[in-house]
């Protein structure tokens, strides 16, 4: 019996030979799905919702970046105004002098004249305007000005704030623009020492012209209270540190009391 060629094109007549011979010549396991066949819709959506959890968390993690650098900010802000508050009161308070200004309508006023203090909002103290006025000596002419080397200054709280005006002369001048000292202020309250006695109010009565310390004490909006003492007609000297809550240095010392 002659055999002839076997033809190349030949298919066993059984499925399962073709399956076996199949999975002889690709190997036994699992068929590889081609590239070009794409992701599943489930493969998408799990794809989706990773990167969703990281964009989210990226998000968050800016916002709360923001928000801490702008909290570290207005909490500098805030100590620079303190610092500024104490050095020019520590300056105005340290050159006070004993002279006696008239006002708009040629009225004779004390040389120091300071009341209980003042507030906004009902906060606390008397409410008067201006609770503190002086005369102050050792005023800077950088640019030689025809100007006293004298200057007289007011202290107000207004709208939240702390102000400071000064005035460019002594007799019947105007004020010139206020200069804001320190904001969020809800009120201030002042006293005066004179002979290890404390008063709310000094007008030079009795004819001592100046007390010989000061004490301020803000009240703040977030309900902190700060307390500073300043000597009076001592001449000038370096300004304190600081009066953030806790420490205390040179004639001022601050202190920060939790809301009652």
């Amino acid at each position: 019996m002659i055999a002839g060629p076997v033809s190349s094109n030949f298919r066993p007549s059984n499925p399962g030979l073709r399956g076996a011979r199949r999975s002889a010549e690709h190997g036994f396991g699992y068929p590889r799905r081609s590239a070009e066949h794409g992701f599943t819709l489930v493969e998408l959506m799990v794809a989706f919702m990773i990167f969703g959890i990281l964009a989210a968390a990226g998000v968050a993690l800016l916002g709360f970046s923001v928000r801490a650098q702008g909290a570290g900010a207005a909490r500098l802000d805030d100590l620079s105004g303190l610092e500024r508050t104490v050095a020019v009161l520590s300056a105005d308070c340290a050159q006070a002098l004993v002279r006696p200004v008239r006002d708009a309508n040629g009225v004779p006023l004390p040389a120091f004249v300071g009341e209980s203090g003042g507030g906004s909002g009902g906060g606390g103290g008397s409410g008067v305007v201006p609770m503190l006025r002086l005369v102050r000596g050792s005023w800077s002419n950088l640019d030689a000005a025809p100007r006293p080397s004298l200057q007289k200054v007011e202290y107000r709280v207004e709208n939240g704030a702390l102000l400071r005006i000064a005035s460019p002369e002594l007799d019947g001048a105007a004020p010139i623009a206020p200069a804001v000292l320190l904001a969020h202020v809800r009120a201030a309250t002042l006293r005066y020492r004179y002979a290890g006695a404390w008063t709310d109010r000094w007008d030079g009565a009795g004819g001592v012209a100046l007390p010989q310390a000061m004490e301020l004490a803000l009240l703040r909006d977030d309900g902190r209270t700060y307390r500073a003492l300043f000597l009076v007609g001592t001449g000038y000297g370096a300004p304190p540190a600081a009066t953030t809550p806790g420490t205390a240095a040179g004639t001022a010392a601050g202190t920060a009391n939790a809301p009652g």
